[in-house]
């Protein structure tokens, strides 16, 4: 394409619209759904959760922990 005739902005444009017809053309293609790939998302969704848990009880643990030391003295 004659990039150095166009302004940034239209280039930006240009670049976003072909993206978007791209995966318009992979979405048409590939009509079939892998499971275990599904399944894989899932699975790392439940991952992150758990981490996410852990780390908050272990925060809440920490303060409680802290407020008990200071409450002692």
């Amino acid at each position: 394409m004659f990039y150095y005739l166009m302004s940034t902005e239209q280039i930006i444009r240009q670049s976003a619209k072909e993206t978007f017809i791209e995966k318009q053309v992979e979405q048409k293609s590939s009509q079939k759904v892998d499971i275990n790939i599904l399944y894989e998302k899932v699975r790392a969704e439940k991952k992150k959760e758990k981490k996410e848990n852990l780390i908050f009880l272990s925060l809440i643990s920490s303060v409680i922990l802290i407020t008990a030391f200071i409450a002692s003295f």
